[in-house]
């Protein structure tokens, strides 16, 4: 069965990496392993950030042309419409402008994963988008929810609270498994390869560099690490992008021998990364989930973070990390001393890891879910 493949807010053969195209990447995998064959349907982006509301009617307008031109083609004689359409991740600022139209024009079902809908921005400068996503989530045979905060606003919207359908977020695990295998092979090479102490702790973050919550972020991280002067840590920073200075000063009132850039770090590399390191650390300031607080899990790393938006879904407080009052440093570090002084509840958390993110978060699961979900009543 083929599947019309949509995402808003960033179609996922964009060339700018994000966890938002990962995703979308993932979702497209796992819907093939459904039994799906899903075929991106547009490249469109409607977003608007700005709250513009001319901006936002030229890209309704644009959107519903589009719409308007794939029912037209999928109409010709000898075209082969799908049998259902899928849009990924819409929101108030990224709304749908074409799968509810399409849909609707051929009477196939219409499903949606990781929507967002937020009661406060009703009337707002970005009202139009607000209304549409109301109108999509309305309209959805299925709503595959990701995050489990968004769900109570969801609820009182979609047509039957039985259409929501959680979907824990996940990954190809077996790759991040097999360099949890190869850890005490692999730790001499990173060593070597990073200028890292083998016999000292090593503490993890994996992120892009850019301003906003990334940034504050590094900048959380660092204020915590400044009140562990006395423990034998060294960090392993992976990432780059536009606001790396700022990244930088914000560790530079440590000893250089402390702190490792690494830049990006191709993903096929990634696995082994995480498999060497002993807590990976990341203070997820308005972090939706994390998807390498995942990754990290999946190679048996155990997390410290913070209990915000949808990580306590991905980390099991007491049971593969440790989660945190956000904005709390002094909680942080509190935590980050204890994991390092404790290799046996490092090792409890790093077998605990494995076995969740295997079982709970595997792209196999995932699929099982869509494949239930899609092929249900609506």
């Amino acid at each position: 069965m083929d599947v019309a493949f949509y995402a808003p807010l960033k179609p996922p053969d964009h060339p700018v990496p994000s966890g938002d195209r990962r995703v979308a990447r993932l979702l497209m995998a796992a819907l093939e392993r459904s039994g799906y064959r899903p075929v991106l349907a547009s490249r469109f982006r409607s977003y608007d950030g700005q709250g513009d509301a001319g901006r936002q009617r030229h890209l309704q307008a644009l959107g519903s042309r589009i719409a308007a031109q794939i029912v037209a083609d999928w109409k010709q004689p000898g075209a082969k419409p799908p049998d259902a359409w899928f849009t990924y991740h819409l929101y108030y600022k990224a709304p749908d402008w074409i799968g509810p139209a399409v849909s609707r024009e051929l009477g196939i079902p219409y499903f949606v994963a990781e929507a967002s809908y937020a009661p406060k921005r009703a009337g707002g400068p970005w009202n139009a988008g607000h209304e549409a996503t109301a109108r999509a989530l309305r309209q959805a045979a299925r709503v595959f929810c990701l995050n489990p905060n968004d769900v109570p606003c969801i609820a009182p919207v979609v047509a039957e609270p039985d259409r929501i359908v959680m979907l824990p977020p996940f990954l190809e695990t077996a790759p991040y498994r097999q360099a949890a295998d190869r850890r005490r092979e692999s730790r001499g090479v990173i060593a070597g390869r990073h200028g890292l102490d083998p016999d000292a702790p090593w503490l993890l973050a994996v992120a892009m560099m850019r301003s906003g919550d990334k940034l504050q972020s590094y900048e959380a991280l660092a204020r915590s690490l400044l009140q562990l002067p006395s423990q034998p840590w060294q960090l392993l920073v992976v990432g780059d992008g536009p606001a790396r200075p700022a990244v930088e000063r914000a560790f530079a009132a440590f000893d250089p021998g402390r702190i490792r850039f690494t830049g990006l770090i191709d993903a096929a590399a990634l696995p082994a990364i995480y498999a060497v390191a002993d807590v990976f650390v990341w203070p997820a300031v308005n972090e939706a989930y994390g998807m390498a607080l995942l990754e990290a899990q999946a190679s048996g790393l155990p997390v410290l973070s913070a209990r915000t938006g949808g990580v306590p879904g991905v980390v099991a407080d007491g049971e593969t990390g440790i989660l945190v009052r956000p904005g709390d440093d002094r909680a942080f570090s509190e935590a980050l001393a204890r994991l390092i002084g404790d290799p046996a509840l490092r090792d409890r958390f790093r077998a605990a890891a494995l076995d969740v993110t295997a079982t709970r978060h595997d792209i196999g699961t995932a699929a099982e879910i869509l494949g239930r979900g899609m092929a249900g009543p609506p």
